[in-house]
């Protein structure tokens, strides 16, 4: 069992910053990437951005240069820093992870509000 917990999120103007971060704890678990997501009211959630143990982060078109996802692999933790925010970036950001021991399940945190306002 794996429990994602995240912190950050909140209220900022359009062009400002934001990190998000989101630690995995448990017992006996490989971590095999770490993402995040996000689903904005009337919309399907979405990915913002991938980190795999192996092969290239993955951004969504949206977000590229302006999101930069990076992992501290010894705290089994995820951040998103978030730069030139936008309004239209105003979501639930979730937390998501694979682990190789359960192979193709999805781990998701809570889920954490960023608004911004323009």
């Amino acid at each position: 069992q794996v429990d994602l917990v995240e912190y950050g999120g909140g209220l900022v103007q359009a062009g400002g910053s934001l990190r998000l971060s989101c630690r995995a704890h448990g017992t006996y678990f490989s971590i095999t990437h770490m993402g995040w997501y996000r689903q904005a009211p009337g919309s399907q959630r979405e990915m913002v951005a991938i980190l795999p143990n192996d092969g290239d982060t993955v951004y969504a078109t949206s977000v590229k240069g302006r999101f930069t996802i990076t992992r501290d692999n010894a705290k089994n933790t995820v951040y998103l820093h978030m730069d030139s925010l936008k309004p239209e970036d105003t979501a639930v950001y979730y937390c998501n992870t694979h682990i190789r021991e359960v192979p193709g399940y999805d781990y998701w945190g809570q889920g954490t509000q960023v608004t911004v306002s323009s």
